[in-house]
């Protein structure tokens, strides 16, 4: 069986491209199974200086897959299996 990807978007919660990239990333999950985390930056000085000009930006781990907008090509690279 393989691991459970995990992928996490970073934002705030009263930001429209956050919502656009958790709304089209939740209709994705299911063909591609990952986990999704949410990470409200919010409040978080480290995460604000890190992530704050680029929001939502979607990471697996330490990898920065996009921002602003979801990228589906750096998505389909992930789960080639799934395209």
């Amino acid at each position: 069986m393989h691991a459970t990807r995990v992928l996490t978007v970073y934002g705030r919660s009263y930001c429209s491209l956050c919502e656009d990239m958790l709304t089209a990333l939740e209709t994705l999950r299911p063909r591609y199974g990952f986990r999704l985390d949410w990470v409200d930056i919010e409040d978080q000085e480290a995460l604000e200086a890190r992530y704050g000009d680029k929001i939502p930006v979607l990471m697996e781990g330490d990898v920065e897959l996009c921002h602003y907008h979801l990228d589906r090509a750096k998505l389909d690279a992930l789960f080639p299996q799934m395209r």
